[in-house]
């Protein structure tokens, strides 16, 4: 057979009569002589089938067939069925023993039992009586239980939620399984019992009714793996009866048994007959209800055809196993919904692991491995984490495997946010890590703990190891708790690379924050509550970290303490030690001098928390700690003082600039954890500001730790303002108020400096201090929101927005790398700044109105500030709709106001662009959003219209903009803003703006005429609206035309296919990757008569798989992987 044959999409063999499957069963002769004294007659096989509507029965005559005589005894038995299988409680055994006993001595009344039970499990309330099955054909059966629905309720057992329903699936497959393995001895071969009931099962698997299609699906295709489970055991026993007949026949004359070679070739003809009689069977199953099913539109009917499949390719390979019926696997990888996609993994994954099924499997993984890479980046997690197993199973499995670019794929993913998924990834990365590795080598941990730290080296997120170690820590724990081994390689003499060995102390801190813990990084979902074995497991292991690094801490200090990053890294190590400990120790006396020694914010920032835990009261040795900071403290602000007095006499050198400066920086560490309002930094650290500003000798190494130790001074004085009696807050706030009005002064002359540092963090202070003492615009808020900032500040921080927030990067900066660094770190600043900004509007310290500054922007810096713009907006709804409605209209006519006359074209379109975009925020539901447009518009009439009783016609073109906001108005809205448009504008109705805006009013309304309806959809809804009377109607044909998915060479798809564009998995940009999240394949074809499936997001829905970052925008993500 043609190889590219076989993924064809086409099942040009399947051959059915109408649009319903005729269900045919080879009988043998053997069977024919034995039944020949059967009552039944040809005639009854005919109406077994299922071949449409009966044309001598009404549905008068239908309905009155089953509306009386119901069997009694029939009822109780399929009750007595169906409620053994509800309750869970029977042996289920015995009562399909009871059931066979039964049938054989009535097999109609046997048939109908079973008949009855399919219909009970579909919750239909209807009953097949004896004389609807012998004068009724199939489709007339179903079509008359379908009218027995109650149509007050879609529900139905197999999707009910409860106890009593919870196992209800299990039981019913469970009853089908063991029923088969009751019949496979004699009744699976009879030609009345599976024939009559595979027929009804194939017409209710044709249903309208979702119930019934959704539960004869389940049940024929569990019988199908059972009927495919006796057809691989008989074709066993075939092959073994031929075998020992062969043996007989090869025998010399004088011993072969001529009585056992025919009692052997008896038996083997018997078999062959049970095959074709089984093969009948699965073949009538296979294309009368898994071929129109597999693609139906409910999702978890096709996910049942994809986990059946999944069973019968490996229970009976010698008849499945092979590429005709992996196709359909193959095709349902692009399914829409996530549950498919997930059953078609499993399924695979089941058929991977096994070693005999590899050679079959060749030209599956050639044409599908491009999908599977795809699918690691799944906008389900579970289908990701699952696909990120298959692939391992593909590459320890298969020859060729994965290549190099194939896996690189895979191992970001240790870095997702995801644990799960992490963890697959992890996994996946160690084992193909480790399998270059000699398992008998000595120096096997060695060389694991180097290639890990390569491989984060490589992978830039050099911010992120507690991701790669929680990723590991499953599969590689062993190795990242070998604290002994980590530290012995960085204290040998012979060393490693400095980039390694800062790769190494981070992933080794890491490793001991998560031993400690317990717990994986914070945006990692969190596991539930340790179990009292894990909790001890923790203690220990947190007491063996902190036996072993007491005396090797300060070797590591002390070798690398001239290095900022490594140092600061390793700080953070006694924060998860048992501290306990250091009440005999006193080792850690060498923070101090580190701090001494270093400047940088990151080293000073690590000896703090140090320190201050070092302090906490729970420890014995605090107060010995605590002499040691205090006299830390005293030496640090004795120097500073002796160096500001030569710094305010104007007599310092640069010896007195770097020594006041060193201080400072230690102080205002200490600020932001320490309460140091008792040695009165804030009048110290103001003179110093005043002077710089007043003399614009402006040191920004000072000035900028002396901004941040006056932040923190006032924050503290607040706190303890909240904390003292009524009677002394007046006058401490009072006295706290002076020195705030004070500091904003001379903040707000910082922010038109040149010195970029002392700008930015004199605008974060002030966002800050305005935060917590800012009075708010409406309500009293906190006894110390007293503070009432001016216009001229209130302007001067929206100009500092527009300026140096709402502007284009630098491109003039030295190095390609560097200027990358750079870029992505003053995006990280401005991101932080305008999340100030729109804090002090969002909680009230500046008006709504202040937000148009920032909504000007949307639409041009979208990129890198939407989602904070986004958001403000969204929270602004939340304060007022109507005043945030108010000021988005505001935000328009200040840019319409101020365009250029030269640049008008060309600006209009900009403005319409961002008028169209701020649209698309208001909420999708009309009525909630109808007082906020109606005032929008409003005002933009009353702008648009200024001007007109003079002649001037400027303003009008705004009516151009205000049409993009019309199509989310109601009808009533539409006609009063109609009638005072005519009123307003009655002397220039026929302008060509008016008139614009006047289309925009009356044109696509909620109430729009049912002749603007395409016809195609006109006849949906019609076919939809007028069946009544069959409840759960649904249109149940999903298509899946992907030909050219799966022949070897380029054929054109045969249905016009809108797809998602999807890149691969190897593209050197991470955006790449997160622009396949969404998998689903849209078929769009125009003769597709099938509604879409629900449920499917766009791509603009949330993505499952985010990297963790530090950075709020996706551009941070963008080349990221370059």
């Amino acid at each position: 057979m043609d190889e590219s044959a076989a993924y064809s999409s086409e099942d040009e063999d399947v051959s059915l009569t109408g649009s319903d499957f005729e269900f045919h069963l080879t009988t043998s002769k053997r069977k024919l002589n034995s039944t020949q004294g059967a009552a039944e007659s040809p005639k009854r096989v005919r109406h077994l089938s299922v071949s449409g509507s009966s044309q001598s029965q009404t549905p008068e005559e239908s309905r009155g067939l089953g509306s009386h005589g119901a069997q009694t005894e029939g009822r109780i038995t399929a009750c007595h069925l169906y409620e053994a299988v509800r309750s869970g409680r029977s042996a289920l055994l015995t009562v399909i023993d009871d059931w066979l006993e039964e049938y054989r001595r009535d097999r109609e009344a046997g048939i109908l039992e079973l008949i009855n039970f399919v219909v009970q499990c579909s919750g239909c309330k209807g009953v097949v009586t004896r004389e609807m099955f012998s004068r009724l054909q199939n489709a007339d059966i179903i079509s008359h239980l379908t009218t027995e629905f109650n149509e007050d309720s879609v529900s139905y057992p197999l999707v009910s939620v409860g106890s009593q329903w919870r196992h209800f699936r299990e039981g019913v497959c469970e009853f089908v399984s063991l029923l088969v393995r009751g019949c496979r001895n004699s009744l699976l071969y009879d030609d009345f019992l599976f024939s009559s009931f595979i027929a009804l099962l194939t017409g209710l698997a044709d249903s309208q009714v979702r119930a019934f299609r959704h539960t004869s699906t389940l049940i024929t295709m569990r019988l199908m793996s059972s009927i495919v489970s006796v057809a691989a055991e008989v074709t066993a026993q075939a092959l073994m009866t031929r075998r020992r007949c062969e043996l007989e026949k090869n025998k010399p004359v004088e011993h072969r048994a001529i009585d056992r070679i025919e009692e052997l070739e008896s038996s083997y003809r018997e078999l062959l007959e049970h095959q074709e009689d089984l093969r009948s069977l699965m073949n009538g199953i296979f294309k009368g209800v898994f071929i129109h099913r597999y693609r139906d539109r409910v999702p978890e009917i096709r996910a049942i055809c994809m986990e059946e499949m999944g069973v019968w390719l490996r229970e009976n390979p010698a008849s499945f196993f092979n590429d005709e019926h992996l196709k359909y696997v193959g095709w349902m990888l692009h399914d829409k919904q996530a549950a498919v996609r997930l059953q078609c993994v499993l399924t695979l994954q089941k058929l991977y692991v096994e070693k005999d099924f590899i050679s079959r499997l060749e030209l599956f993984t050639s044409r599908f491995k491009e999908r599977i890479l795809c699918m690691i980046l799944d906008k389900d997690s579970d289908v990701a984490v699952e696909t990120v197993k298959l692939l391992l199973l593909i590459k320890q499995q298969t020859d060729e495997g994965l290549s190099e670019e194939e896996c690189a794929a895979v191992y970001p993913l240790v870095f997702a946010t995801h644990r799960g998924l992490a963890c697959a990834a992890g996994r996946f990365l160690y084992l193909t890590l480790c399998s270059v590795l000699d398992e008998r080598s000595d120096k096997r941990s060695v060389s694991v703990l180097r290639l890990l730290a390569h491989f984060f080296i490589e992978s830039e997120y050099h911010e992120h190891a507690a991701y790669l170690v929680d990723s590991l820590w499953d599969v590689a724990g062993e190795e990242l708790k070998d604290w002994e081994l980590m530290t012995s390689l960085l204290l040998q003499e012979s060393g490693v690379e400095d980039e390694l060995e800062s790769a190494l102390i981070d992933i080794m801190m890491c490793a001991v924050r998560q031993a400690s813990e317990a717990t994986p990084p914070s945006s990692r979902v969190q596991r539930k509550n340790l179990t009292a074995r894990e909790k001890r497991l923790q203690a220990q292991e947190r007491r063996r970290i902190t036996n072993h690094f007491i005396p090797q801490l300060p070797q590591l200090l002390a070798k690398f303490s001239a290095d900022v990053g490594k140092v600061s890294c390793l700080l953070r190590a006694p924060l998860y030690f048992q501290l306990e400990v250091y009440s005999t120790s006193g080792r850690l006396e060498k923070v101090c001098d580190i701090m001494l020694k270093h400047r940088e914010d990151s080293v000073l920032d690590a000896c703090v928390r140090v320190l201050c835990a070092l302090c906490s009261d729970c420890y014995s040795f605090c107060g010995r700690a605590e002499r040691a900071v205090s006299q830390l403290l005293d030496s640090t602000m004795e120097k500073f003082s002796s160096n500001l007095a030569e710094i305010l006499q104007g007599s310092a050198d640069e010896d007195d600039l770097y020594g006041a400066a060193s201080s400072l920086n230690i102080l205002a560490v200490f600020s932001s954890a320490r309460d140091l309002t008792g040695r009165n930094l804030f009048e110290f650290c103001f003179q110093l500001l005043k002077m710089g500003i007043e003399t614009r000798e402006i040191n920004e190494k000072l000035m900028v730790p002396a901004l941040k130790c006056s932040v923190f001074h006032l924050f503290w004085e607040g706190a303890k303002i909240m904390q003292q009696t009524p009677a002394r807050d007046k006058a401490e706030l009072k006295r706290v108020m002076k020195a705030l009005h004070l500091f904003c002064v001379v903040c707000q002359s910082c922010l038109s400096v040149a010195q970029s540092l002392i700008r930015n963090q004199a605008f974060v202070c002030l966002c800050d201090v305005l935060l917590v003492f800012g009075k708010l615009c409406e309500g009293d808020g906190s006894p110390l929101q007293r503070f009432s900032p001016d216009d001229s500040l209130k302007a001067e921080m929206a100009s500092f927005i527009i300026d140096y927030v709402f502007s284009e990067p630098d491109e003039d900066l030295p190095g390609e790398e560097e200027c990358e660094e750079m870029k992505m770190s003053a995006l990280l600043q401005k991101r932080n700044q305008l999340s100030g900004y729109c804090k002090l509007i969002i909680y009230g310290v500046l008006e709504l109105r202040a937000a148009t500054d920032v909504l000007k922007y949307y639409s041009k810096f979208y990129r890198d500030f939407g989602d904070i713009i986004k958001e403000t907006l969204s929270k602004s709804k939340m304060i007022s709709s109507v005043e945030s409605a108010r000021t988005v209209c505001l935000c328009l006519q200040q840019l319409f106001s101020g365009q250029e006359q030269d640049r008008r074209d060309e600006e209009l379109a900009e403005i319409r662009l961002l008028a169209k975009k701020l649209a698309m925020n208001f909420s999708i539901n009309l009525r909630l959003i109808r007082k906020p447009l109606l005032a929008l518009h409003q005002d933009g009439i009353c702008f648009a219209s200024q001007g007109l009783d003079e002649g001037d016609l400027m303003n009008l073109s705004f009516l151009e903009i205000l049409s993009e906001f019309s199509f989310k108005l109601l009808q009533p809205e539409r006609k009063q803003l109609s009638m005072s448009l005519r009123r307003v504008f009655a002397s220039v109705i026929n302008n060509e703006f008016v008139r614009i805006y006047e289309r925009s009013l009356t044109s696509g309304s909620k109430e729009t005429p049912a002749a603007e309806t395409p016809s195609r959809k006109r006849r949906r809804t019609h076919s939809l609206t007028s069946s009544l009377e069959t409840p759960a109607v649904t249109s149940h044909t999903h298509r899946v035309d992907m030909d050219d998915d799966f022949t070897e060479g380029s054929v054109l798809r045969k249905s016009v296919i809108h797809s998602r564009p999807q890149s691969s998995p190897f593209s050197p940009s991470i955006q790449s990757h997160l622009s396949t999240l969404s998998l689903g394949h849209e078929d769009a074809s125009e003769d597709e008569e099938e509604p879409e499936i629900e449920d499917y997001d766009d791509e603009d829905s949330e993505l499952g798989i985010t990297l963790p970052s530090t950075h709020g925008s996706t551009s941070f993500l963008e080349d990221l992987f370059e």
